[in-house]
């Protein structure tokens, strides 16, 4: 074991941020219970501007480089992320030192009448952030209207369950429910077919500086099987040259000892939508796993999903 005595962590400052920071800490806790951990809140870029479109405020980075450059100054020793916000390209020096198990990827329907993606209205309107989402929801219903919603997790269920407010349903991702204690306003789990999730989403990543001591003790708390999937999901979106705010989506699981991953490119507006898939032989290395998302991308781009990206 390294002589690192002290992490420190930096976070943003929104209830499920701290979540899964304290999670991090209580999970290095119990594996080393002589290290000493603190943390401090970090805001970033995207927690500050709060009534502009994420696509609008900058995209890549937009939540994390603030968490970044006090990494690279040694303000802190590590940084926790929900990993779909995380750029697939790692800045000089930083690494992905830890992806804890992941939490259950799926998006979720909230609304106030209880309503399904089936039964709603037509006509009404769907709060989300997400390119993602509103281009996969257009798709299956494009009569529905989507509307950016901002705000963290609890604003955006207030927002949702208001009698007055301006939205029918909003989407939002089981896992940050899941954290908080709120699946309870889950009106529908919606299943991968209809809905498949962002890469990398309901993981975490603790991103530290590339130094021996700290990815010792950060591997304690690794989970490979989550690690192996995840890079081939972001594998998937670099091949493609998008980054959080482009449509696209990527799942990957172990089945069978084969890792099956799942991709998906939509139109901003639902027309179209291009699903491949790939399987191969259980791998036991990243590189593995990172040329599975580039050769589905390729075919993904053979299917024309530049075009649809591009179109945006």
């Amino acid at each position: 074991m390294s002589t690192v005595k002290t992490l420190r962590f930096g976070t943003r400052g929104s209830d499920l941020a701290l979540w899964q920071t304290r999670h991090i800490m209580k999970l290095l806790q119990e594996a080393v219970p002589a290290l000493h951990l603190e943390y401090e809140i970090i805001k970033t870029r995207g927690d500050e501007i709060l009534h502009t479109p994420l696509p609008l405020v900058g995209g890549k980075g937009v939540f994390t480089a603030e968490l970044e450059l006090a990494l690279h100054e040694k303000r802190i020793d590590c940084a926790v992320h929900s990993l779909k916000d995380l750029p697939t390209e790692q800045p000089d020096g930083l690494v992905v030192g830890a992806i804890p198990k992941r939490a259950n990827p799926a998006d979720t329907l909230i609304s106030r009448r209880e309503y399904s993606l089936a039964t709603l209205p037509n006509g009404a309107r769907v709060g989300t952030s997400s390119t993602r989402r509103a281009a996969q929801l257009r798709h299956l219903r494009p009569d529905l209207k989507t509307i950016d919603i901002r705000g963290n997790v609890d604003t955006r269920i207030q927002k949702a369950l208001a009698e007055d407010g301006d939205y029918d349903a909003i989407l939002l991702a089981y896992a940050g429910l899941e954290r908080l204690g709120r699946l309870e306003v889950v009106s529908e789990v919606l299943d991968f077919e209809a809905m498949l999730p962002a890469p990398g989403q309901g993981a975490i990543a603790v991103q530290t500086r590339d130094e021996p001591m700290l990815l010792e003790i950060l591997k304690i708390i690794h989970h490979q099987d989550t690690a192996l999937a995840i890079t081939a999901e972001r594998a998937f979106l670099a091949g493609l040259g998008g980054g959080c705010s482009v449509p696209v989506a990527a799942y990957a699981q172990i089945q069978e000892n084969k890792l099956v991953l799942r991709g998906r490119v939509s139109a901003p507006d639902g027309v179209q939508q291009i699903d491949v898939t790939a399987t191969a032989a259980t791998v036991n290395d990243e590189q593995s796993a990172y040329a599975l998302g580039i050769t589905l991308a390729r075919e993904a781009i053979e299917k024309g999903a530049k075009g649809l990206m591009e179109n945006q």
